[in-house]
């Protein structure tokens, strides 16, 4: 790299941190901490590739090796699979690491250790340690650590040098084989499903994501698929088998039959190469999460055979039905009736309007929704508009966000071809689009209306916070 190119990639780098840590200065807040590490993502961006990471981990002595890692990855349903498994290893007396990814809470609640956010001490102490190295980088032909890389980077020095948890569940920023998460190695890889999700940064056809996802599957590890496109579970079989991983295939070494549902937990049961195991509950509403469910059940069988991981089964059953997944068809409020689903791709769509179909009884469905600027939104709205007799369109709180009156239009040709709403409201301030669809509610009482909020999850996380604690969130970027 040429001198000068280096001094200007240098002096944006201070230009961000300016204000709250110049070089020198340690942080003193968590809030500092956390402002110099989301302040880097619109700058930086997200770069796909492993190198920056493991040059950093190899600067702090690797402490990702001390670590068991349960990885899993996925268009939709990571987050609950993560959910799920954390809960059943809690529930029988493990301590657990769980780093999950957009998150709905705040900064410290993407790194949680037995269901406790990181505590700020950690957050600032680690911060501090990982500064000097950020800015070496950032000095060098490297360049700048992304946002997601230091928090990654933050997360595995929590676990590996503060909280020592018996396993990390793991979940995939982005893809797979460029994400930053993979630069591990677990005892298990789970793949969820592939869908249309971050369109813009992994190929658009599903072979080329199921690849990506597929990048997750290492040499000799044990795999989890609960992908079901014939193109998409083919590539994963055939990464499998390159790479000797034995390959736990949904419809293949295990199966699940669903039983009665309600609008808050459903049962079903569950099938694989080990054991049958019949009226599960689980504490996820919504047809779709049984098959995450069925995803963490297997990755437990194969722990508990191979691994000599101890889950007994009243543990296990203990572990479905008190898993939460906050903003996974979420009822906020039953007087009146707030719904939240961070459904905002197309497979999350379709799932959320079938639950609407078959567990919720409403005369008149009122929807907020605000979405991202890089994702297929007509095949995403077409699922729900049909259903929908008020529309608010907003836009949430973030520097990639859509504009609402884009998303409007939007809605109104997709609402041509497939149906939709009789209203259209457009209220690019979320507090008052949520003021808006209240009032719509509260107007309409004896109706009793449903009130939906979905889309972004950055939405999601803010009305949530709202309605939930009263007050905002710090999802950052």
């Amino acid at each position: 790299m040429t001198e000068p190119l280096d001094q200007t990639a240098h002096h944006h780098h201070h230009d961000l941190a300016a204000g709250d840590s110049g070089s020198g200065k340690a942080f003193e807040t968590a809030d500092e901490a956390i402002a110099w590490i989301s302040g880097l993502a619109p700058v930086v961006g997200i770069k796909p590739g492993l190198e920056r990471m493991e040059l950093l981990l190899e600067r702090l002595g690797h402490p990702h090796r001390r670590l068991r890692f349960i990885h899993v990855a996925g268009t939709n349903g990571k987050g609950s699979v993560c959910a799920l498994l954390a809960s059943v290893l809690r529930q029988s007396g493990y301590d657990v690491g769980l780093f999950t990814s957009p998150y709905l809470t705040s900064f410290a609640d993407r790194i949680d250790y037995n269901n406790q956010a990181m505590p700020e001490e950690a957050i600032v102490r680690l911060a501090n340690r990982l500064k000097p190295l950020s800015d070496e980088l950032a000095s060098s032909e490297w360049g700048p650590l992304t946002a997601f890389e230091l928090t990654t980077a933050l997360a595995i020095l929590y676990y590996a040098t503060v909280t020592f948890p018996d396993y990390v569940v793991w979940e995939t920023g982005l893809g797979g084989r460029l994400d930053v998460t993979n630069v591990v190695t677990p005892v298990i890889s789970v793949i969820t499903n592939v869908g249309h999700d971050h369109m813009d940064l992994l190929g658009p056809a599903i072979s080329d994501i199921a690849r990506e996802k597929a990048g997750i599957i290492k040499s000799g590890v044990p795999v989890v698929s609960t992908v079901l496109q014939p193109e998409a579970a083919a590539i994963v079989r055939e990464t499998a088998a390159a790479r000797k991983a034995t390959l736990y295939q949904l419809g293949d070494q295990f199966s699940y039959e669903a039983g009665a549902a309600g609008d808050a937990s459903q049962s079903f049961s569950f099938t694989d190469t080990f054991r049958r195991l019949d009226d599960l509950e689980l504490g996820l509403a919504g047809p779709h999460q049984l098959m995450n469910a069925s995803a963490a059940l297997m990755t437990i069988d194969v722990l508990r055979t191979y691994y000599a991981l101890i889950v007994d089964e009243e543990q296990l059953r203990e572990g479905l039905r008190s898993a939460f997944w906050p903003g996974r068809l979420e009822l906020v409020s039953r007087e009146p009736r707030i719904l939240l689903d961070g459904a905002h791709n197309p497979e999350g769509m379709a799932a959320l309007a079938e639950a609407l179909r078959s567990l919720y009884n409403y005369s008149k469905l009122n929807v907020l929704i605000a979405m991202m600027p890089n994702k297929n939104h007509e095949d995403t709205l077409r699922h729900i508009l049909p259903m929908v007799n008020t529309l608010v369109v907003t836009e949430p709180d973030h520097h990639r966000k859509m504009a609402a009156d884009e998303l409007a239009s939007v809605a109104r040709n997709t609402a041509l071809a497939a149906g939709g709403p009789a209203t259209i409201i457009v209220e690019p301030d979320w507090r008052r689009a949520l003021d808006t669809i209240q009032s719509l509610a509260a107007a309409d009482a004896e109706a009793e209306p449903l009130t939906l909020v979905t889309g972004t999850l950055y939405l999601i996380a803010d009305v949530r916070s709202w309605l939930v604690d009263r007050k905002t969130s710090d999802k950052g970027w």
